[in-house]
């Protein structure tokens, strides 16, 4: 259903990243990195159930598997992303996506088969929305934000978009969000301030030097 493909297509980036950094800097994530893990992915599980999406679809392991390749692929974009947002404009890393997704569509849309083109107004408003907000406006905001901040912490940043859509559904569309739902938001912003709070930690001793072996010159 809705529910188990937003879940898993959204929390395997910050697993996936998590483990990477992990493997990468050879050590096991320390504490405050699981709780902030553990909260992010309880909150969503919150939210996103407390939107009443339960429905099971009729493939489920398929669904499973596309949201799992979704977010897979989500992660190493960011964790791709990330050095080249810190050497790279954002407009030009979201040039170079927005061009890649739309030459990597282009076969599965002539495979699907038509329509190709569209003149009904609402269809044309809602792709561009969809094109201009959605993608490319969000995307540029992601690289802008990883030229100082990491790919990790970013993927945990953007669970705000379950709990943005819960509110927005509460106060435009008069849904429930329920105690539930409000505990979800409470984690998942709980979660991005952890991330906040890794990236600016308080009280940090004084940097290490990058080569103690080297000659001190004193005066």
């Amino acid at each position: 259903g809705v529910t188990v493909s937003t879940v898993v297509s959204l929390g395997v980036a910050p697993l996936a990243l998590t483990v990477r950094d992990a493997v990468r800097h050879h050590r096991r994530p320390d504490l405050v990195e699981v709780l902030t893990i553990v909260a992010a992915l309880t909150g969503l599980v919150l939210v996103s159930g407390s939107a009443g999406l339960g429905q099971t679809g009729p493939h489920p392991t398929l669904g499973v598997l596309a949201a799992v390749a979704s977010g897979s692929a989500y992660a190493v974009a960011t964790g791709v992303g990330e050095p080249l947002a810190r050497s790279t404009e954002p407009l030009v890393l979201t040039t170079a996506a927005t061009v890649v997704g739309a030459c990597g569509l282009v076969p599965v849309a002539l495979l699907a088969g038509g329509p190709f083109t569209t003149t009904d107004p609402v269809a044309l408003v809602t792709l561009f929305y969809l094109g201009a907000l959605t993608f490319a406006l969000a995307y540029a905001l992601l690289y802008s934000g990883l030229r100082t901040t990491s790919s990790s912490a970013a993927v945990v940043a953007t669970l705000c978009e379950p709990v943005t859509a819960a509110v927005a559904a509460a106060v435009f569309l008069d849904e429930r969000l329920g105690v539930w739902g409000v505990v979800g938001i409470a984690l998942v912003v709980a979660a991005i301030a952890g991330t906040a709070r890794e990236q600016h930690p308080t009280g940090a001793g004084p940097v290490a030097d990058p080569d103690p072996g080297r000659p001190r010159v004193t005066r």
